[in-house]
């Protein structure tokens, strides 16, 4: 049960990740700006995840 919970937790965490980072993409920020967000939540999945949400997901996307 164990592994199956840390797989799950593992899926999770890799889905928002790439919400996140399509997010990033989306966002009208400089070029230089969505590689430094994209690189935070790639290198720290769960912080950069944290850090993102906090302060990085408030710009206007472009839809």
């Amino acid at each position: 049960m164990g592994s199956t919970f840390n797989g799950l937790v593992g899926l999770i965490i890799l889905a928002l990740d790439i919400w996140a980072i399509l997010h990033v993409l989306k966002s009208t920020s400089e070029v230089g700006i969505k590689i430094l967000w994209i690189l935070l939540i790639l290198l720290l999945p769960v912080l950069g995840l944290i850090i993102w949400a906090i302060a990085g997901s408030r710009g206007n996307l472009r839809f």
